[in-house]
C-alpha cells in the first residue's frame, strides 16, 4: 500500500495540474524544482556554520557549500565530513533544492556537510557531472585542515542522480588508490540511486507510471545527461555495470518501494555485497521516489532522514 501522506501528494498535484517534468524544458524544470520545495520542505533549520565556497573544477569554478552542525563549536578537533551530491536527473536541483536536508543531516550526525553544485545537463552532458564530483571530493581532502575538517574521515553521499555520482566517485577513487593517488573514503551513502542507465529492471515497469518519477521523465533525464545511448552501458554512468565492485567503502543503500529506480539500488546493493563489500540495504517499502527531502508532508521523510544522519554519524564519527 502506497503511504497515505504520499497518495494524498500525489492526489494534490494532480488536482492542482502540476506539469509533468518531461514536458518542461531545462530552464522550466529548473525553476519549477525550486519553488516546489517551499512545499514540501522542512523549514531549513539553524546550523553551526554555513560557508559558501569556490571549488576549481575540471574546466571552470564550482559553487558549493559547508555545513558545519549546531554543536560543532562544543566539539574538540576537525570534523568528519560528507560529501553531498544533489539529485535531480543529472538536469536540474542545487545548492537550494537540498538546502534542508544538508542542514538536517549534519545536525543529526554531528558532521560537516559540504555540497557541490556539479555541472548539468544537457548544457554538460556526461561525464561532466562525474568529473566534477570527483575533484570537488579531491579538493574537499586536499583542503580539509582549513576547512576545519578530517581528512581522515570523509564519506560520499547523494540522492537519485546524486547517489548516482557517489556510487562513480567512489569506484573512481577506489581504482586511483590501487594506483596510489586515491584517498580513504569511509562511506557511500546512496539514496533510491541510479544504478544502470538501460533501465531494464522490473521496477521500472511495475513503477513507471503514476509515483512522480515516470518512464517519461527517466527518459528525459536520460535523454540530456547521455546524448548518445552507447554510453548507457559505460560504468562511469552505470555503476552496476562494473565488472569488478571489490575494495569499496562500506554502502548504504536507500530506496522507496514504488520507485522506478527501487531495484536497480537493491540489485547495487547486491552486487557490492557479492563482491565482499560492508553493505546496508533498507526500503521504505510505502514511498515514492524523491521522498527524502519532502518532511513537511511526509513523516516517513524525516525518519528516513534521521536513519541516514545514523549511518554518516556511525561511519565518520565512529
Amino acid at each position: 500500500m502506497l503511504d497515505p501522506q504520499a497518495r494524498a501528494l500525489l492526489d494534490l498535484m494532480e488536482a492542482r495540474g502540476v506539469p509533468a517534468t518531461h514536458t518542461l524544458t531545462p530552464a522550466e524544470a529548473r525553476k519549477f524544482y525550486r519553488e516546489r520545495r517551499f512545499f514540501t520542505q522542512p523549514d531549513p533549520p539553524e546550523v553551526g556554520e554555513l560557508r559558501e565556497l569556490r571549488i576549481p573544477g575540471p574546466t571552470q569554478t564550482l559553487a558549493a557549500r559547508l555545513y558545519r552542525p549546531l554543536r560543532a563549536a562544543q566539539q574538540a578537533g576537525e570534523l568528519p565530513v560528507l560529501v553531498y551530491f544533489h539529485g535531480g536527473g543529472w538536469t536540474i536541483g542545487d545548492l537550494d533544492t537540498h538546502d534542508s536536508l544538508c542542514r538536517q543531516l549534519a545536525n543529526a550526525s554531528g558532521c560537516a556537510l559540504v555540497a557541490v553544485d556539479y555541472r548539468l545537463a544537457p548544457e554538460h552532458a556526461f561525464p561532466a557531472a562525474v568529473d566534477d564530483c570527483v575533484a570537488a571530493t579531491r579538493w574537499v581532502h586536499q583542503h580539509a585542515a582549513g576547512l576545519g575538517l578530517d581528512a581522515r574521515r570523509i564519506g560520499v553521499g547523494g540522492d537519485s542522480a546524486g547517489g548516482n555520482l557517489a556510487a562513480v566517485v567512489a569506484l573512481t577513487l577506489r581504482d586511483a588508490a590501487r594506483g596510489g593517488a586515491g584517498l580513504p573514503l569511509r562511506l557511500q551513502l546512496l539514496v533510491y540511486p541510479a544504478t544502470d542507465m538501460r533501465a531494464v529492471a522490473p521496477s521500472h515497469t511495475h513503477n513507471g507510471q503514476g509515483y512522480l518519477l515516470t518512464r517519461d521523465s527517466i527518459a528525459y533525464f536520460r535523454g540530456h545527461y547521455l546524448p548518445d545511448r552507447a554510453q548507457d552501458s559505460d560504468w562511469r554512468a552505470s555503476p552496476a555495470l562494473r565488472e569488478d565492485l571489490r575494495d569499496l567503502p562500506p554502502a548504504f543503500v536507500l530506496t522507496a518501494g514504488f520507485d522506478p529506480l527501487r531495484d536497480e539500488g537493491r540489485e547495487y546493493a547486491d552486487l557490492l555485497s557479492a563482491a565482499g563489500n560492508a553493505v546496508q540495504y533498507v526500503c521504505f517499502e510505502r514511498q515514492i521516489h524523491g521522498f527524502l527531502t519532502m518532511g513537511r508532508v511526509l513523516d516517513e521523510a524525516r525518519t528516513a532522514v534521521d536513519l541516514c544522519a545514523q549511518v554518516i554519524r556511525r561511519a565518520l564519527r565512529g
